[in-house]
């Protein structure tokens, strides 16, 4: 492995792109969260519901700040690292990129105050507005944001024009390319899922200590639901992806599921160890002939390998193979959570059972792993193409130098690991204390003075 310029930069992204998606798809679940906590209490007037929605709150505003912290960097990384990619494809990404400041960002900054600070200056009605307006704005945000890189998986709706600029030549093909809506959906409910094991966590360690709390109680009941509802549908959604992946990506698929020879009744490999010098496997733990089956829908379906594609147009499969198992396998930890909650709150409550509480508490990163790990799966499936069948990766960076992009990356590396303990230690701090701090009902901002909450106006 050669440390250049083009490896480099793309480990830069790699890296600030794993750290800022966790604040987003953070968001994205609790502003949903919150606006169902806010309309539970409208409905209810059982005050639990109004002490929830002020404890997540004030931790939904930190998240904020953080996504925009962790995510304006990456605007910079298209022109420094990425200026011949961004100025072929900036005519079709460049207005997604901009709708998304257009109507999710200024939605969302519009509102956003109106949550914090008008709990006690606005009526229920409004302000309950506000909050649906947030959660709405942050599906928005995912919309753009998964539209433009749908697009650069399966480019559609668009022309080379003067100069390889790339033009839309129908606007809702390159929007609605063939592959979004499945990976909006993915996108959305992962971020439900990692959002609900969180909060799933943070209940479950109260309750360790406290198992007659109300509002924890409540609140990993919420969990659960979502744990037992989502997860399987997600996993449903995930494996209507991959079908599309085979037809679109096949060598995508092929790295997915380590595969190098072309052929039917292919083998499902559990386990592997795929190296590109010998172009196979050095090891694997397979399950014969299902592999064309659970890939393909049928044991005589022939799925193509990736020794039938040149060296050069390979993906990286050691890192695809595994991190697509870890996404499938915390999916599959996360539907048998689901289960066992269900499972024992129909026989009393799970508050009752320790052994369920630890387990929440373990599982309360996964969601953010499983993210991280699709999204390798995604991007780095998708190399050497930075739009596929288009434009190579190596074609699209900056003329710049090994030393310049090292330089940036050892920063990043330093600042965001700064940013980034400072964010989740005050988050972790915040959720031991528990929700019963919030139950005097203060405005938010009274109450933590100088907390970092007047964070920028949008997350990205």
């Amino acid at each position: 492995m050669t440390f250049d310029a083009i490896l480099l930069s793309r480990l830069q992204f790699a890296f600030t792109i794993a750290f800022h998606i966790i604040f987003p798809s953070f968001t994205i679940g609790l502003a949903s969260f919150l606006a169902v906590l806010e309309a539970l209490w409208l409905v209810t007037k059982r005050e639990a519901f109004k002490t929830l929605y002020l404890f997540w709150l004030k931790i939904f505003a930190i998240s904020f700040g953080m996504g925009v912290v962790t995510g304006v960097v990456m605007s910079y990384e298209f022109g420094t690292n990425w200026s011949v990619f961004s100025r072929a494809a900036a005519p079709v990404i460049g207005p997604m990129l901009a709708f998304e400041v257009l109507t999710a960002f200024f939605l969302e900054s519009s509102f956003l105050g109106v949550m914090l600070m008008g709990w006690k200056r606005v009526g229920p009605g409004l302000h309950f507005t506000a909050t649906c307006l947030v959660a709405a704005g942050t599906l928005v945000s995912a919309f753009w944001i998964i539209s433009a890189n749908s697009w650069m998986q399966v480019p559609a709706g668009y022309v080379v024009g003067p100069g390889g600029k790339l033009m839309a030549s129908d606007w809702l093909a390159a929007i609605i390319s063939p592959t979004f809506p499945e990976r909006l959906v993915h996108m959305v409910l992962a971020a439900y899922l990692a959002t609900a094991l969180t909060v799933g966590a943070a209940c479950a360690y109260v309750l360790l200590k406290n198992p007659a709390q109300t509002e924890s109680r409540f609140a990993l009941r919420m969990a659960i639901g979502m744990y037992a509802v989502v997860a399987p549908l997600q996993l449903a959604v995930g494996d209507y992806s991959g079908r599309d992946v085979l037809h679109r990506q096949p060598s995508k698929l092929a790295a997915i599921e380590a595969f190098w020879d072309t052929k039917s009744e292919e083998a499902f490999h559990i386990l592997a160890w795929p190296d590109r010098k010998i172009a196979g496997n050095r090891w694997e733990i397979s399950i014969p002939r299902i592999g064309s089956l659970i890939t393909a829908g049928s044991e005589k379906a022939r799925i193509t390998g990736l020794k039938d594609f040149a060296p050069g147009d390979r993906p990286p499969v050691f890192v695809v193979f595994w991190a697509f198992r870890v996404m499938v396998g915390l999916g599959l930890a996360m539907i048998g959570l689901g289960l066992w909650g269900a499972w024992l709150w129909r026989r009393g409550g799970p508050e009752r059972s320790r052994l369920f509480l630890k387990a929440a508490v373990a599982m309360g990163p996964t969601g953010f792993v499983a993210v991280i790990a699709g999204w390798t799966v995604a991007e780095v499936g998708r190399q050497p193409w930075v739009i596929w069948g288009v434009m190579r990766t190596a074609k699209g960076i900056s003329p710049v130098g090994v030393h310049q992009v090292s330089a940036s990356l050892i920063a990043f590396l330093v600042i965001y690991a700064v940013v980034f303990t400072a964010g989740a230690l005050f988050i972790l701090r915040l959720i031991a204390a528990g929700p019963l701090a919030e139950a005097t009902g203060t405005p938010v901002l009274e109450r933590a003075p100088g907390s970092a909450l007047a964070a920028a106006p949008s997350a990205p």
